[in-house]
């Protein structure tokens, strides 16, 4: 796949990963030694991309722009100097959500479900950070491995006095759990991750919807969002194959990530015959618009951007 930039050609080279640091760390390696590319766009998930960010740190030459790997640590921590992060992190994510979640709903008491890994910590934390600060009590949290199929135990284990159950599950990992919780009677009012009420599961098969209606979240995107920019996205989306009703987060996620990279690239004439030095100062400085608001960094290279408290609906 080829285009231009700046009059230069531009060409993509793809690579795969199934979500687990090795394999991100593998796509990453045979995209920058054997493909030679000198921009790096991606992974998804959270434990990729703290994995990438270690390895950008061995590349110092090539530019890492973050896929929708949201995990807290990529760029708080130890970050990477050829590592940006321009779809903000899964704490930013539940801005708002928290004290929402206390002071609007009333929940004093919420229980935690979410997945063993480094994404789901951060979607936790930042909704407990406000949750807790407000005055709410967090008595149970359960982790589970992903690809969980029995949430049975899980279920059994949830305190029956919660006023709510925060659920940061994705995939089929939400559907199984959302499921199996409706099966088994469960009537407690739930709280979303950002993932859990996205598009790739709110578009599953069965009665998912019914056990998510009226469920609050917070995260980069809103469907119902009326700005001009995010309607003109919302269409041009649409007309891609295999689009949802809406952008998910991760379409949302890459497509800001692309514009970043290719405005940078601009900005420099498309050469990066420096080692990418001058592309990497153009990103650093980069404020720009997008379908949901203005895009900056701060500095450590992670981005600053509006976050939208949401709640599913019928219709969603």
């Amino acid at each position: 796949m080829k285009g231009m930039v700046a009059g230069k050609k531009i060409e993509i080279v793809k690579g795969s990963s199934d979500a687990s640091p090795d394999s991100a760390v593998r796509a990453a390696r045979k995209l920058v030694e054997q493909d030679g590319v000198k921009v790096l766009v991606g992974p998804l998930s959270g434990d990729e991309g703290i994995a990438v960010k270690d390895y950008a740190k061995t590349q110092p030459n090539v530019t890492f722009i973050n896929g929708t790997s949201a995990a807290q640590d990529t760029t708080l921590r130890n970050p990477a100097e050829n590592f940006f992060r321009f779809s903000t992190d899964g704490a930013q994510w539940m801005a708002g959500l928290g004290t929402y979640a206390f002071k609007d709903k009333g929940y004093k008491k919420v229980a935690t479900v979410a997945e063993d890994y480094s994404f789901p910590y951060t979607q936790v934390f930042g909704f407990m950070a406000e949750f807790c600060k407000a005055g709410g009590h967090v008595p149970s949290k359960s982790w589970v491995p992903i690809g969980n199929k029995d949430f049975s135990s899980v279920i059994a284990a949830i305190p029956e006095d919660v006023d709510a159950i925060y659920v940061a599950l994705g995939g089929a990992d939400a559907v199984n759990f959302l499921t199996q919780y409706q099966q088994g009677g469960g009537t407690a009012p739930l709280i979303g991750g950002s993932i859990t009420v996205d598009q790739t599961v709110l578009t599953s098969k069965g009665k998912l919807k019914d056990v998510l209606k009226g469920t609050p979240s917070a995260g980069p995107t809103a469907d119902t969002n009326d700005a001009p920019a995010w309607k003109t996205f919302v269409e041009a989306y649409k007309k891609q194959p295999g689009a949802f009703p809406s952008p998910s987060l991760f379409a949302h996620g890459y497509y800001v990530d692309m514009k970043a990279t290719l405005l940078g690239l601009d900005q420099v004439g498309g050469d990066v015959s420096d080692g990418g030095k001058k592309l990497r100062d153009a990103l650093s400085k980069l404020s720009f618009d997008t379908p949901t608001g203005k895009v900056s960094l701060d500095k450590n290279r992670n981005a600053i951007a509006d976050i939208f408290l949401t709640e599913v609906t019928e219709g969603a």
